[in-house]
């Protein structure tokens, strides 16, 4: 009779286990810190982040001398478990969030002065700070 009741028991305490709620973006999200393109998701802490679209990328050549630096501003979905939004993030600046701060840590590749950027070469880090 004992035989039959230990398993019993461990499979009911096993039905009892806590699974974390996650974020749903229905598709594998990429670990912090990962460069990641256009439609792909990252991980920024419990925060799952995807560049959409870049808005405006104003920045200045690398082979060029600007007296301004210039801005890059890409589109991106916020989806936490909650709750999500679509924010205008811009490189090296803060944007704040349910008490959250991420950043567009880094994009590349530079822009030259010859030739453009194709959207698909676009490849984005984000921070979450």
């Amino acid at each position: 009779m004992k035989t039959i009741l230990a398993p019993l028991a461990i499979l009911s305490l096993s039905a009892c286990a806590i699974i974390p709620d996650t974020p749903r973006v229905g598709q594998e999200a990429a670990s912090q810190g990962t460069a990641i393109g256009l439609g792909k998701a990252v991980w920024a802490g419990d925060v799952i982040l995807t560049p959409q679209a870049v808005t405006e990328d104003s920045r200045c050549p690398v082979d060029a001398t600007c007296a301004w630096a210039g801005e890059l501003t890409v589109t991106t979905r916020i989806t936490a478990t909650h709750w999500a939004q679509t924010a205008q993030l811009t490189l090296g600046e803060p944007y704040e969030v349910m008490g959250r701060t991420f950043v567009l840590a880094s994009a590349t590749p530079d822009k030259r002065s010859e030739g453009t950027i194709v959207s698909a070469d676009y490849r984005f880090v984000y921070e979450r700070r």
